[in-house]
């Protein structure tokens, strides 16, 4: 089985405006609103392959309410805890450019937690958990550990910044840093000529599997048996929401499935592009249009 984990879900509430105009009203001619979180959305790239994710974290008031009967619209697992505080929304505006506004996230008590943590005791060993997404501040910048500690498993993390490096010799079967998250682990500058030497860092640090992705320019894929280059897909870019968070989901579906690695990282390459080509996380039918046009080849051998 795979379990995502959001800790600190969301409603995405999404305004499409010709322009936005600073200290001004402004007035959107379209909005949506959607269930936010990474994990969130790995589920819901995971169902649209055929996967039947259940979905972990805290939810509490209407908007808790909103989240979970969103994801049964889409007839998508849910085992929430509950929790007497609310459920953030986050604001994402799009004109010219896209600019979002997230909340910071309920107060989690220690009851919830504990919670919380009896439900990750029950997980099996050989369920895979995608950790992704911000903590709330109630819970400590070290919380996943406590996930972690609760119950031996297979999992993938992604998170910002310098954090990640305290979750590498839990030996994570993936991480998917981009570029400036890269530049941020480190305190470095990165460019073509030591992008491999730092990618190869987060393996030798731990992590079993590691994808960098670099925007417009493809990503690259680092394992102790290959090193590949996906070769950018031309397209027009429509939403960036998710375009992450689907490739992780397509690399877990490919290993749970039997994919060789090359196979699984071409399907987490056309998860993401296919995603970033959709108004929302992209459906099987473009994924698999997509997937015959992903070239990845050796680099840097």
């Amino acid at each position: 089985m795979i379990y995502t984990l959001t800790l600190n879900p969301s409603i995405d509430y999404i305004m499409k405006l010709d322009e936005y105009k600073d200290g001004a009203t402004n007035r959107s001619f379209e909005d949506n609103k959607f269930p936010g979180g990474k994990g969130i959305m790995v589920a819901k790239l995971l169902k649209n392959l055929g996967e039947d994710p259940v979905n972990l974290g805290f939810v509490g008031g209407f908007t808790g309410d909103f989240i979970i009967q969103s994801l049964n619209d889409l007839n998508i697992k849910e085992e929430f805890t509950k929790i007497d505080g609310q459920s953030r929304i986050n604001v994402k505006l799009k004109y010219d450019v896209e600019t979002e506004i997230n909340a910071g996230g309920p107060v989690i008590n220690k009851n919830e937690v504990d919670n919380f943590l009896e439900k990750i005791s029950k997980l099996n060993e050989d369920d895979t958990l995608i950790i992704s997404g911000s903590i709330p501040k109630s819970l400590g910048k070290d919380f996943y550990k406590e996930v972690l500690d609760t119950k031996k498993l297979e999992f993938t993390i992604d998170i910002a910044g310098k954090e990640l490096l305290n979750y590498l010799s839990y030996k994570p079967l993936l991480v998917k840093p981009n570029i400036d998250e890269l530049e941020e682990i480190f305190q470095t500058n990165i460019d073509d000529a030591n992008i491999l030497e730092y990618a190869k860092k987060l393996q030798e640090l731990g992590a079993r599997n590691v994808i960098i992705s670099l925007g417009k320019d493809g990503s690259i894929f680092v394992s102790d048996e290959i090193i590949l280059k996906a070769i950018p897909i031309e397209g027009n870019l429509i939403n960036s929401v998710g375009a992450g968070d689907s490739m992780v989901a397509g690399f877990v579906y490919g290993i749970k499935n039997g994919l060789s690695k090359t196979e699984a990282y071409r399907l987490a390459v056309a998860c993401g592009t296919a995603t970033a080509f959709s108004e929302d996380i992209a459906s099987k039918e473009l994924i698999y249009e997509i997937l015959e046009k992903v070239e990845v080849k050796d680099y840097g051998n």
